[in-house]
């Protein structure tokens, strides 16, 4: 697809544009002019089956040309649309002026032209195009994106599901966990955000000005015009069938999709200022890329800049889709244009979903576990075991296990020494005083090991 890259308004038609060159077809004007022609060309054919006596059905040779209009609709077959839009000032009626002149030559399509585009209204056209282009772009582009992520951060629990790290709860110490686990609780939402996005269903409908068949059945009573489109959209489209629309689809469904965008987003954005946050502390260093520059004057700089640029495009995304959700479902009585020119950027918004998750795969590449920074900040953090000590306490009864373990701990450094002198005086059972005495805040994980192997 042709774009201009220094010249670009957009950065995703610009310095970005080969990383979301993917969606290009599919979310562009272009691919919103591809899918009408789909529709007209499958509307077209279904008519010719209706049963009409004054549209026989068409043979085998007409329908492959049809749809190999569609098939091989190139760019240049878009630049005409839009040559025949400059006359027309209107974007489908200039689909279906194109259509017509490729009938040209063959007698059979000609005898039948005025069919193309039948008792529909532009929106039977756009809504249905719409809704093919989401589910290509979801198919195509943006699970597979998502499930790269998500395979990368599963491989990286497994990998580091035992290695011992101290959690920070409000920013302080607290109860010791894995690696792992903490890339294994991103993962489990994920799978649930990812299950969300792809089992929306993208609903179409194809029954005219305002949504009651006028036209249809005013030129020809006797057909269950609600069944033939059912058929079309549930049939060759391949899409779910809406009965109960105004002149356009309600645009529900694209709203519950973008919100299940937005909801994976905000997840991944979570961890990506998580990670950030862990290069920051030295628990992840980054491999370093020869002949990168981190800083114009400071040469020892290597910036988590892929988390960076991940948390910035999920922000850009979100805003969009967001506003989407929001605005789409709203048309004022039967119809406004407002949705015309906010769909036009579903593009945008899953480009920067897809930028995103393209930059935080490249970061979670980069990054190395220095286990030593691990293990230090660990050694450093003797207070954590003041929890699992009180717990054993409370088990055999002694008096105000937390108050004691308070009194000792807050607002103190704590060393192995000075806590295991604390359960050399504690008055339990030997054999548990000796398990006491065994833990340390890099054993002190419980089950986050398990749990992170297992997601």
């Amino acid at each position: 697809m042709t774009f201009v890259p220094l010249t670009a308004l957009s950065p995703l038609d610009g310095r970005y544009a080969a990383k979301v060159a993917a969606l290009r077809p599919l979310l562009s004007e272009f691919g919103l002019m591809h899918r009408r022609v789909q529709v007209e060309v499958e509307w077209f054919i279904a008519l010719s089956d209706a049963g009409l006596a004054q549209f026989a059905p068409l043979s085998a040779a007409a329908r492959a040309f049809l749809r190999g209009l569609v098939s091989g609709f190139s760019e240049a077959d878009a630049l005409a649309i839009k040559d025949i839009e400059r006359t027309t000032n209107h974007d489908v009626k200039a689909v279906e002026y194109w259509l017509k002149r490729r009938f040209e030559g063959h007698a059979e399509l000609l005898a039948a032209q005025e069919f193309v585009h039948f008792a529909c209204t532009s929106e039977d056209i756009n809504n249905t195009s719409h809704a093919l282009m989401l589910q290509a772009a979801r198919a195509q582009v943006l699970l597979p994106a998502l499930d790269a992520v998500q395979q990368r951060m599963t491989a990286l629990a497994h990998e580091l599901a035992g290695l011992p790290m101290l959690s920070r709860t409000h920013g302080q110490t607290a109860s010791p966990t894995t690696v792992g686990k903490e890339v294994a609780n991103v993962v489990a939402r994920l799978k649930t955000a990812r299950e969300r996005i792809a089992a929306v269903p993208l609903p179409a409908k194809m029954n005219g000005a305002v949504g009651n068949y006028n036209a249809h059945l005013s030129a020809c009573p006797d057909i269950d015009w609600e069944a033939f489109s059912r058929g079309v959209v549930e049939g060759p489209l391949g899409l779910a069938f809406n009965a109960y629309t105004t002149q356009i689809e309600p645009h529900d469904a694209m709203a519950e999709l973008f919100d299940a965008m937005a909801r994976c987003n905000t997840i991944l954005t979570d961890w990506a200022r998580d990670v950030w946050g862990y290069i920051s502390l030295g628990y992840f260093r980054q491999k370093t890329q020869p002949g990168e520059v981190g800083s114009s004057t400071m040469p020892h700089k290597v910036n988590p800049i892929d988390f960076e640029n991940a948390e910035g495009n999920y922000g850009l995304a979100n805003a969009l889709l967001a506003h989407m959700s929001h605005k789409l479902p709203i048309s004022r009585w039967q119809r406004d244009l407002t949705d015309s020119t906010v769909l036009r950027n579903m593009g945008v918004a899953f480009g920067h979903t897809v930028l995103a998750h393209d930059s935080l795969l490249r970061g979670l590449d980069k990054l190395q576990v220095d286990e030593a920074r691990l293990a230090a900040d660990l050694d450093g953090a003797w207070e954590v075991l003041a929890e699992p000590i009180q717990t054993v306490m409370r088990l055999h009864g002694l008096p105000e296990p937390y108050e004691q373990l308070k009194a000792f701990t807050r607002g103190q450094p704590m060393t192995r020494a000075l806590m295991q002198g604390f359960v050399q005086g504690l008055a339990l059972p030997e054999a548990e005083k000796q398990r006491l005495l065994a833990l340390t805040p890099a054993t002190y994980t419980g089950a986050a090991e398990a749990l992170a192997r297992r997601v």
